[in-house]
């Protein structure tokens, strides 16, 4: 993977997919940028403590980042057991005001690769709701939209995984056309990180065990690193505007 130089701000550095992500784009020579609340344990160009649940947080993150950049990785995330207004700002509300403050830096070619998940495949089953949420055009607005129309607890991942795949489909032409800066979903499985617990729990015992013959075994975060970090190298280049699932096959038993 071309990535020498390369200068890419990952967010959720301090553990699993997103220490992960940022170890294999530093050994193929990139220059890494970590942005989370904990502090890191490995590694790291630099590093920018930050809360990615409030716009002004990440506001002033964002001003502390180089003029010139190469990508984002949005990695940071809260699981389906946290608070739902957590889950909503940082899954997705802190994500697009993320990428809408950080895009300007981005230099033409640069990429942008959001982290969603294997449980966002039924986006199709609330398309409308989903595509005006997306039309909301700042933090603000799409907290009003939410109070308007409240997500149940139980779902709130789900809704908000689902969200972020259909605001990175609708978003990702429009920035590609007038930038030349692309914007990917990855969507892993199950993986061996500390929130896999949390993702049972939030799954239910029924879930995970009528979803266990279907998989060999959860991912390990390098795994689904790997595919974050080709879809911010140069080979990767005409890809835009996808959601690629890493689950072992997984969504493809549910057909």
């Amino acid at each position: 993977m071309k990535l020498t130089n390369k200068r890419i701000v990952v967010t959720g550095v301090s553990s699993g997919i997103g220490a992960e992500t940022a170890r294999i784009l530093r050994a193929h020579g990139a220059i890494v940028i970590g942005m989370d609340r904990n502090e890191p344990n490995l590694s790291l160009d630099d590093f920018i403590q930050a809360d990615l649940s409030h716009p002004d947080v990440i506001d002033a993150a964002v001003q502390q980042l180089p003029q010139a950049l190469d990508g984002l990785c949005n990695i940071a995330g809260v699981p389906g057991t946290a608070d739902p207004q957590a889950v909503a700002q940082v899954n997705y509300l802190g994500v697009r005001h993320l990428c809408g403050a950080v895009l300007p830096r981005i230099v033409a070619g640069g990429s942008i690769v959001n982290v969603a998940s294997i449980l966002g495949a039924q986006w199709p089953q609330r398309l409308d709701l989903h595509k005006a949420l997306a039309d909301t055009q700042s933090f603000a607005h799409g907290q009003a939209w939410l109070a308007e129309h409240p997500v149940p607890r139980q779902s709130c991942y789900q809704y908000f995984k689902e969200a972020l795949i259909v605001w990175n489909y609708q978003q990702s032409q429009p920035w590609f056309l007038q930038t030349s800066v692309r914007m990917n979903c990855v969507a892993p499985g199950p993986v061996f990180t500390p929130i896999l617990g949390d993702f049972v729990s939030m799954l239910g015992q029924e879930r995970v065990e009528a979803d266990a013959h279907r998989m060999k075994r959860p991912a390990y975060a390098d795994e689904v690193a790997a595919a974050i970090a080709f879809l911010c190298a140069d080979e990767s280049r005409w890809i835009n505007g996808v959601n690629l699932p890493v689950d072992g096959g997984l969504a493809s038993t549910y057909i």
